[in-house]
């Protein structure tokens, strides 16, 4: 199983990465530390380039970002709070933490959208927030870039190295991998079947 992910991406080449990399920011299952870490181990291989590599995921996630920004700077908060109420169980937010996201991105200004792009959990989280309070596109765009660019270097260098290190037992990093993936898609199910309405949980 863990030679078909492994393939899948391989096979995929530079496009597949940007398209996996964008969805990674629209659908919350697909974790960029997987796809990103998973080139980093093509590039040890020799089967992918590191800079073509970094590129694509780079702007396959700066796309996928900027579908959030989007949404939040064209329908403002009033028709957002019913998308995000009706879908927040599969997108797994609910909008008290538009909220707490708005909140925070006021208070620490817009340069949150270049530091929180390394933070795992909130780095597309406050793309929304960015949108709504209408930062300048190019702006966005750019940190967001520029932010992604560190992130994703450090997952494809984290990969390389461990795809070197371990080309011996490249086995074992595959099931690494598989179970990583089982794991996030388990904690993204969990999330969808505990879901509580804001409204159930303040009653």
């Amino acid at each position: 199983m863990h030679d078909i992910i492994i393939e899948f991406i391989a096979r995929g080449g530079y496009v597949g990465i940007a398209l996996l990399m964008a969805l990674e920011n629209v659908f919350p299952p697909i974790p960029s530390e997987v796809i990103m870490g998973i080139g980093g181990m093509l590039v040890a291989r020799g089967e992918m380039e590191f800079w073509p590599l970094m590129l694509a995921g780079t702007v396959g996630s700066t796309v996928g970002n900027y579908f959030w920004f989007w949404l939040g700077d064209k329908w403002g908060y009033e028709r957002m709070k019913p998308f995000v109420d009706r879908w927040g169980r599969w997108l797994t937010v609910d909008w008290e933490h538009v909220e707490r996201g708005s909140e925070f991105f006021r208070r620490h200004g817009q340069w949150v959208v270049l530091v929180l792009r390394w933070v795992p959990i909130f780095r597309t989280i406050i793309s929304l927030p960015a949108g709504l309070a209408h930062m300048k596109v190019w702006r966005f765009l750019a940190f967001t870039f520029v932010g992604t660019a560190v992130w994703n270097v450090l997952l494809v260098a984290g990969g390389t190295a461990v795809g070197r290190y371990l080309e011996e037992y490249e086995h074992v990093v595959g099931w690494i991998i598989v179970g990583f993936v089982v794991l996030t898609v388990v904690g993204y199910l969990w999330r969808v079947f505990t879901w509580t309405p804001r409204e159930e949980r303040n009653d």
